[in-house]
């Protein structure tokens, strides 16, 4: 079974329940923890009581700096909402690690961003060395990944559309809130991956609702593709897509039609003249919540609540 594992400023626990029993490590970065398993492992084992989770202020439970690689479109429900239509060939981009934050951090909108959106994410930690040109198949996944975390791929949709720009889109501090568990794989728990599902909801409202298995591309497929010009090291991060649900949707095909035969200022100004109307867009005190859980529990990266505020 899995080890769910929580990062304080105090250093590394493990959950058992509502229980957090400290793991005696000098690890301070994600890499040196999936090192040191062996100290998980006691930990979990111990017997000990510990303290209360609630009681603990969890930070991401990946260190930075690291290498943030996301996937693009990669959910079938997604793909939809973007207005895809036939085969979806694989893609990805860079994130900046600064951007990465703790679970219950506060997601902060800079000054000239409208169109703020949410895309809950499931990250893959990885344990590994992955040299370019790795084939990865589904059997030695485990030897890979070491773990997965909750994440949100916050967007500023002006500036992804308008400038074709993921990188700063994407990029801003806060911008990938992250955790709260680290949840350590088992060989075992590999089987059970696709029955992961992802639920995020804003202030209640249930927007995001898929398993795994709406996948276009997954796990193993995912990181033998990557590897094929990006060399991954223990305590990366790769994040794999979000289902559809997002603010962000396509114009309907009539609407997209009319608006490619629009010179491009006017085009863009009616776009985001109607994505203004649209209340799915992030403002400031809007309350995220996440999860990403197994049926049984088996798998359970635990809850993500996370505020939005904008920039003073």
């Amino acid at each position: 079974m899995s080890n769910n594992v929580l990062r304080t400023a105090d250093g590394w626990w493990v959950v058992r329940g509502d229980r957090a029993i400290p793991v005696d490590t000098k690890a301070t970065t994600t890499a040196e923890l999936i090192a040191d398993r062996a100290a998980v492992r006691e930990a979990a084992d111990s017997g000990e009581l510990g303290m209360p989770v609630a009681g603990l202020v969890a930070l991401s439970p990946v260190t930075t700096p690291c290498r943030v690689v996301a996937q693009m479109v990669n959910y079938r429900s997604h793909a939809r909402d973007s207005g895809f239509t036939g085969e979806i060939p694989p893609a990805f981009f860079r994130k900046a690690s600064g951007s990465i934050s703790g679970p219950e951090d506060t997601i902060v909108r800079p000054s000239h961003v409208k169109l703020l959106d949410y895309e809950i994410e499931l990250g893959l930690v990885l344990g590994a060395p992955l040299p370019v040109g790795t084939v990865v198949t589904e059997q030695d996944l485990p030897s890979y990944v070491a773990g997965l975390v909750l994440t949100n791929d916050v967007s500023a949709r002006e500036v992804q559309l308008t400038k074709t720009q993921f990188y700063e889109s994407k990029s801003y501090p806060t911008f990938t809130p992250t955790g709260p568990f680290l949840a350590l794989l088992e060989p075992e728990d590999f089987a059970h991956l696709l029955n992961l599902r992802l639920k995020l909801s804003v202030n209640g409202d249930l927007r995001q609702d898929r398993t795994l298995a709406d996948m276009i591309v997954r796990p193993a497929e995912a990181l033998t593709l990557l590897s094929r010009f990006q060399a991954l090291d223990p305590g990366d991060l790769l994040l794999t897509g979000t289902p559809g649900g997002t603010a962000l949707k396509a114009p309907p095909k009539p609407v997209e039609k009319i608006a490619a035969l629009l010179p491009p200022a006017v085009k863009w100004k009616a776009f985001f003249r109607s994505q203004a109307r649209n209340p799915h867009y992030l403002h400031a005190g809007d309350l995220i919540t996440a999860t990403i859980t197994t049926p049984d529990g088996r798998i359970d990266l635990g809850e993500q609540r996370t505020a939005v505020a904008d920039a003073k």
